[in-house]
């Protein structure tokens, strides 16, 4: 198991340890040149929200990834914590819905359309 494979189950583990909800993996190496690994769940409120976006941001910033930070500060719904090769998406459940990110990063892509 490779550096990034033992961090993202580091973060899943610290998600499912504090309550997040619906956690998922979405291996991006062949549909997208910008993270090999999506991970998204959910939080239960907006201080939910913010406390697991921090926990897995010390995560990172524990295990070497001193670039790492939270995206969508000011939000109440939704934060994105880029750890470089590893993107964590924690939302409000409606929001999730809302944007489906899973859905869309989840179907196949053949590699001429990839844009990104």
């Amino acid at each position: 198991m490779d550096k990034i494979d033992s961090l993202k189950q580091v973060v899943i583990d610290t998600l499912d340890q504090n309550k997040a909800l619906d956690i998922i993996s979405i291996d991006l190496k062949d549909k997208s040149s910008m993270a090999d690994y999506m991970i998204i769940a959910s939080g239960t409120s907006s201080r939910h929200i913010q406390a697991l976006s921090e926990q897995v941001l010390e995560k990172f910033k524990s295990n070497g990834l001193s670039d790492s930070r939270i995206e969508g500060k000011e939000s109440l719904e939704w934060k994105l914590v880029d750890g470089i090769d590893l993107i964590v998406h924690i939302f409000h459940p409606e929001k999730r819905k809302f944007y489906e990110l899973e859905k869309m990063w989840s179907e196949l892509i053949p590699k001429e359309k990839v844009m990104i």
